[in-house]
């Protein structure tokens, strides 16, 4: 039987046609680029860079992907300042236009998500125990991530390579005598608002937050609701705003690119690929050391969670969007057995508090950048930054890359420099996937736990779950 419709043969085929056009180019660019490592330039090593990033392109063309636009992005800026040193070093404008757009978001995104995650359940003595048991919950397992991201870069060491110098400001910064604990203590709380979001004190900000939060929780229904919609509207604006910063992240990412590869050489993708590997690793790690033996403490029936939360998992993970993940999650986990009011508190609840897998990365990007400026963080410094990240990392699970505004705000806090973020927003979506995954999973756990401590975890009921 021959097919009556030509056109949507051929509109089938296309996909397949640009998968072979990306499985092609990526090698041939990555090929020309190793190769130049450790040869001389010629001028045949350029032209397979270019003929893979032609491919890459041209298998782009008709995509709407952001992510595939940023990583080509990421290629062409490095292919640019090996090729034109000179040009590149021009560029660096675009990739600060950038970083202005997105630190301007940072104070209002914690502040509304931080107000809306404590006042959005009501009272605080209405939420009660489960909400205080979760709540201990949250803090302890993504103190866990945090620590298991810091071992991990520590370990590996993966932006040792990179050497990127640290701008004057930075250099006066670390060079300035240390802040004694007594005036650490009084810098975390602020004085004025105003002050502390024009200096770009975003540990002051997220403490004002917690406060208000708290303070908005306590008061009436009646006078709780205005504000409360005003804040959950300034989320979902500063979300909105993030999307349309985030369209031109590419340019803001190849010039950054451009500009590190024409001063530091195209040595400089190795490092990349070790961090990916450190990210995945200490991922890993997380839910072998972490989550698995929280699971067996609680008792709980291991296949047939992992049955419950594979497919909450897998969304997570193709779409990089903890959000687009919700429904099902909160409905694979009522059908393993949570009751209904419980996974309705913990898991939207999770999505504000328990961010496994942004917290362990965001302690993880975070020294990357330290090292790959050359300056050393001392234990005791890490610490702190884990206290401010335990802050700072809350509510940023809904939007794709949203934890870049979180990241470029805790390095301002530690005087690190921004050109590394630049390069890791390159392979920041491999991340992304995995990180979003290990959140749901890390949150539909916490359902089943709580719900186990509560004795109220029932069988599975499959006819709540819809093919």
């Amino acid at each position: 039987m021959t097919n009556a419709n030509p056109d949507a043969s051929h509109s089938a085929q296309q996909p397949r046609v640009l998968r072979i056009l990306t499985v092609v180019g990526v090698p041939l660019f990555l090929a020309g680029s190793v190769l130049a490592i450790f040869l001389a330039p010629h001028v045949w090593l350029a032209a397979l860079r270019w003929t893979g990033l032609v491919l890459i392109a041209a298998a782009g063309w008709r995509r709407s992907s952001l992510t595939y636009w940023i990583f080509f992005a990421m290629l062409l800026g490095g292919e640019i300042g090996l090729d034109r040193p000179h040009f590149a070093e021009h560029l660096r404008v675009f990739s600060d236009i950038f970083l202005r757009l997105v630190k301007v978001i940072v104070a209002p995104l914690i502040f509304g998500t931080l107000v809306t995650g404590i006042a959005g359940h009501g009272n605080l003595r209405g939420v009660g125990r489960i909400g205080i048991k979760s709540l201990v919950y949250f803090e302890v397992v993504t103190t866990l991530a945090l620590f298991i991201g810091l071992s991990a870069i520590n370990i590996s060491r993966a932006g040792e390579g990179l050497a990127i110098p640290a701008a004057p400001e930075v250099v006066s910064a670390q060079n300035a005598a240390p802040m004694h604990w007594d005036d650490f203590l009084l810098h975390v709380f602020p004085e004025n608002l105003a002050k502390s979001v024009a200096e770009n004190q975003i540990l002051q900000v997220a403490v004002f937050a917690v406060i208000f939060g708290i303070a908005l929780a306590r008061i009436s229904e009646a006078k709780r609701a205005p504000m409360l919609k005003f804040c959950e509207s300034l989320t979902e604006t500063m979300f909105s705003f993030t999307n349309i910063v985030m369209y031109y992240a590419p340019v803001g990412v190849g010039a950054a690119m451009a500009y590190t590869v024409a001063h530091l050489g195209i040595g400089v993708l190795l490092p990349l690929g070790k961090l990916l590997l450190t990210g995945y690793a200490a991922l890993a790690a997380f839910l072998l050391f972490v989550l698995l033996p929280i699971a067996w403490s609680a008792k709980l029936p291991l296949g047939r969670f992992v049955q419950a939360v594979a497919e909450p998992a897998t969304i997570a993970f193709a779409t990089s969007t903890s959000e687009a993940a919700l429904p099902r999650a909160m409905e694979s986990m009522e059908a393993f057995g949570v009751p209904r009011r419980i996974v309705a508190f913990v898991i939207p609840a999770g999505y504000s508090f328990n961010l496994d897998g942004s917290s362990l990365y965001l302690a993880l990007a975070s020294v990357f950048v330290a090292q790959a400026a050359g300056i050393h963080m001392p234990f005791g410094e890490q610490l702190f930054m884990v206290f401010t990240l335990m802050l700072t990392s809350k509510g940023v699970a809904g939007v794709p890359r949203a934890v870049l505004v979180v990241l470029l705000a805790t390095v301002g806090m530690f005087h690190l420099p921004t050109e590394p973020i630049f390069i890791i927003l390159g392979i920041d979506a491999l991340m992304d996937m995995a990180r979003t995954a290990v959140n749901v999973i890390g949150n539909c756990l916490a359902s089943a736990v709580i719900a186990r401590w509560e004795g109220e975890l029932g069988a599975a009921e499959p006819t709540q779950i819809s093919n």
